[in-house]
């Protein structure tokens, strides 16, 4: 087999780069009594972050390079014009909204339920990268641009690397007709935000609840990490959203290795509430290859599957794959992979779908199940 020229190397050596920085500062949020928290950062429940060595990346590096990895997709991921009729009218109902996801690309995702227009993660820019002209470059642009959004409530963050903060995209989401939306993010990423000019920020542990009218929106654990620079590395908080509104439960777990984090979730809420199922999961499908590698920080569509029936979803649409060439596996194997997962546990196909980008999937509202 011919070698293949290696996929742009920036995001893989700046997210090595963080791995190896130690963090930087003390951890100013940090409380004793909490065992995720430490005194120079943060840090997972149940498998720590071990930072991979150099070595361990020049190996991943020269094995795909020898095997020509990532392989080219078959097909381009899908993609279709966004329906902005539908969007926009949807928007205007206000309470009497249709709860719908809209898949943007990557973890993007617009989702209008009970009243509110909320996006995941935005990015919106061609690279996901502190440059411009270097970096993963999206393989599709996005399935709606800034300026074709509703007017945006609320916008959730799960973490600070590049492909899910994007400067230019929550700048431009700041200066939006009509004012910013509110901002949720974890521990640590509000003074980024404030270093920016935005100011409409609501900051939470992992547990903790905000209410926006009557819209919960609530940080939940996930196994991952943080790191922007070369001394960040943990110093600000990652984890996953739960959203509970009166006619639609929704949840989106930010990037994530496979742990106990997801059955907690479930069992933390039905001790709030009884019923502790999400009508609609966004869960992480891609960016998965060489497991050897990625397993703590990355779930595959298999483990993505047994996430949902952890988490009692309802529904669960994948997201992040298709976009950015981050890993060994090709932008389209993913579904494929994700298609193979479901059979073998038993989940229906229209349990757990994937969108073309663009693409919007309505749901029933909570009541009417």
């Amino acid at each position: 087999m011919p070698l293949k020229p290696r996929r742009n190397l920036l995001m893989p050596l700046l997210a090595l780069a963080a791995q190896l920085a130690g963090c930087g500062s003390s951890n100013p949020y940090f409380q004793a009594d909490q065992a995720h928290h430490r005194p120079g950062g943060f840090q997972n429940r149940y498998t720590p972050f071990e930072p991979k060595s150099l070595a361990d990346f020049l190996r991943w590096q020269w094995q795909a390079w020898r095997a020509g990895l990532p392989p080219a997709p078959q097909q381009p991921t899908p993609s279709q014009p966004a329906d902005l009729n539908f969007i926009l009218a949807n928007a205007r109902a206000g309470r009497a909204m249709v709860p719908a996801v809209t898949w943007i690309g990557h973890a993007t995702a617009l989702v209008q339920a009970g009243g509110l227009n909320m996006l995941t993660d935005p990015v919106f820019s061609e690279r996901a990268s502190p440059l411009g002209f270097l970096g993963p470059r999206c393989a599709q642009p996005p399935g709606l641009s800034p300026a074709q959004l509703p007017h945006i409530d609320l916008v959730l963050v799960s973490h600070n690397h590049y492909d899910h903060l994007d400067e230019a995209s929550v700048l431009s989401l700041a200066a939006q007709a009509g004012g910013s939306p509110l901002f949720v993010v974890p521990l640590g990423l509000k003074p980024w935000l404030a270093e920016r000019g935005i100011a409409h920020v609501v900051e939470l542990d992992w547990w903790q609840s905000h209410k926006l009218g009557d819209t919960e929106v609530m940080l939940t654990p996930a196994q991952h990490w943080s790191g922007r620079g070369l001394h960040d590395r943990l110093a600000t908080l990652w984890g996953g959203f739960a959203v509970l509104q009166p006619d639609f439960h929704w949840f989106y777990s930010g990037d994530t290795g496979y742990s106990r984090d997801f059955a907690d979730i479930r069992q933390h809420l039905a001790s709030r509430q009884g019923d502790a199922g999400f009508d609609l999961a966004l869960l992480p499908v891609g960016a998965y290859e060489p497991r050897w590698f990625m397993a703590t920080q990355h779930v595959n569509p298999d483990e993505a599957v047994t996430m949902h029936r952890d988490l009692g979803a309802r529904r669960s649409l994948g997201v992040h794959w298709g976009t950015f060439n981050l890993t060994d596996e090709a932008l389209d194997q993913p579904p494929r992979d994700l298609a193979a997962a479901r059979r073998a546990q038993g989940v229906a196909d229209e349990a757990f779908f994937v969108l073309a980008i663009g693409q919007t999937r309505r749901l029933p509202p909570r009541q009417a199940r």
